[in-house]
């Protein structure tokens, strides 16, 4: 029998709390795999991180672990595990996490091995330990915690795993999983463990990531570099047009220029836009946080608006040209650039694409030929704050923080919750612990171990919780 609420807090916090140390040291033994996905001389430890996984779920209780091969064996692999819950009406849950990091090395500014990882202050550093094997990892302490209280020998709900191995080298074969897989990862609700709070004391449930669209442009001028006294004024600079396409990608407000680009943008209500006011932002440790020495974005948004939930563009990069010391007085024969578009909710990367390949045709004149090559797009996802699931997740987080209001958030990043949204055609939830603090992709990444005990909590009682806010899919089982 399911115990009352206000018991089964308490249950799970003994239960955490019994299990807590072998809980970390099992972390621990995780992040000591350097499972670099952007490293090719790390691919087996790749494989051997999947492997691991692997294992520690069968452990755990899954009923089914299998390791997925992506693109064909040559990518990294991603794991998948499922625990039936053995009610015919249970939802099925699907949380989504990656196994792969970012990489990391002492010279970097690391003040110890980053794959060594140490506990100080009750904070657990290693590269991973927040982004985002500590986040993946609290869901198998998390569910045998769910079960101790409430006396069930399977979870309420139909629980399934997805940790991929690419998603710090941009996923570039997951949609095709998923879609291959589509049928064993069919989910009425989805749950991403790879975001963040506000605070250590400000609990906050994500609802929303921008997508992005980047692009590489060439321009080529005279066939090789040319005497600018003897030709300059008479033939096209490619530099002077590099120079003006980065002019012209922004009007006097700050809003992106490219024409169609704020097509379908999804806009913000007055109530999203007071619930992003009620959080305490300081604007001064902000841009401290961001190495900046003033804000500045489009007209008539904040800057927390500009971050979440507006569409940007920004220069990554320009070149063309000597660069040395020195003059030397020449026409270049070609220069680049480096374009990014973040997206938010109702824009597609594919007529942005055409969009901006349009409008870099009218700006590039006679005489210069161009090559514009763009990568692989990352779509936005965003969960309504009306969805039922949504203040499940809510409702189990502030149990986790002893009643505290649950504010909400999204990010400014980018990942793949939308192919599994559109693929699956189910929502997607976002729920994470880790804070800004915590240094993701930076040198000494840390966990904060009390929050990651949070995360654990959250998710103990999400479970169930889920059945009564999210009813299967009939059709879909």
């Amino acid at each position: 029998m399911s115990e009352t609420p206000d018991n089964a807090v308490q249950t799970v916090r003994t239960y955490i709390e019994q299990h807590r140390a072998a809980f970390l040291d099992e972390l621990a033994e995780w992040l000591r795999i350097p499972s670099v996905s952007a490293m090719p001389d790390h691919a087996e430890d790749v494989r051997r991180s999947a492997r691991w996984l692997a294992a520690k779920l069968s452990e755990t209780g899954f009923t089914t672990v299998e390791v997925w091969e992506t693109g064909d064996g040559a990518g990294g692999p991603a794991v998948f595990a499922e625990w039936p819950s053995g009610d015919a009406d249970a939802p099925t849950v699907l949380v989504y996490g990656h196994h792969d990091v970012q990489p990391a090395a002492r010279e970097d500014g690391w003040h110890t091995d980053p794959f060594e990882p140490h506990v100080v202050d009750g904070r657990m550093y290693a590269r991973g330990a927040a982004d985002d094997k500590g986040q993946v990892f609290f869901h198998t302490l998390g569910v045998r915690a769910h079960l101790a209280a409430t006396g069930r020998t399977a979870p309420a709900v139909n629980l399934k795993l997805i940790v991929e191995g690419e998603e710090e080298s941009g996923s570039p074969h997951f949609r095709d999983l998923v879609e291959a897989h589509a049928d064993r990862l069919a989910a009425d609700v989805v749950i991403v463990s790879d975001t963040g709070m506000w605070s250590e004391d400000t609990p906050t449930v994500c609802t929303g990531m921008r997508g992005v669209a980047d692009c590489e442009i060439e321009l080529y001028g005279p066939d090789q570099d040319i005497h600018s006294g003897s030709f300059g004024g008479a033939v096209p600079n490619p530099a002077t047009v590099a120079g003006r396409i980065v002019a012209a990608l922004h009007d006097e407000h700050e809003r992106v220029a490219v024409p169609g680009f704020y097509d379908g943008v999804a806009e913000l209500s007055d109530a999203e836009r007071a619930l992003i006011a009620e959080l305490p932002f300081d604007e001064a440790a902000w841009l401290s946080t961001a190495k900046s020495h003033g804000t500045l974005g489009e007209a008539g948004f904040s800057t927390l608006e500009r971050v979440w939930a507006r569409p940007t563009a920004e220069v990554n990069g320009i070149g063309g040209g000597y660069q040395g010391p020195g003059g030397k007085t020449i026409v270049p024969a070609s220069a680049q650039l480096k374009l990014s578009f973040r997206l938010v909710a109702g824009q597609d990367p594919d007529k942005i694409e055409l969009a901006v390949r349009d409008w870099l045709a009218g700006l590039v004149p006679a005489g210069i030929r161009y090559d514009i090559v763009f990568g692989a797009p990352t779509r936005p996802c965003l969960t309504p704050l009306d969805h039922p699931a949504l203040r499940a997740v809510a409702g189990a987080m502030s149990r986790a923080f002893d009643g505290a209001t649950v504010r909400f958030t999204r990010e400014g990043g980018s990942g793949p919750a939308a192919d599994l949204r559109d693929v699956l055609g189910a929502p997607v939830l976002f729920l994470g612990i880790s804070v800004p603090s915590d240094g993701w992709h930076a040198p000494n990444e840390k966990v904060e171990l009390d929050l990651l005990m949070k995360g654990v909590e959250t998710t103990a009682h999400l479970w169930g919780d889920l059945p009564a806010a999210v009813p299967a899919a009939a059709p879909q089982r």
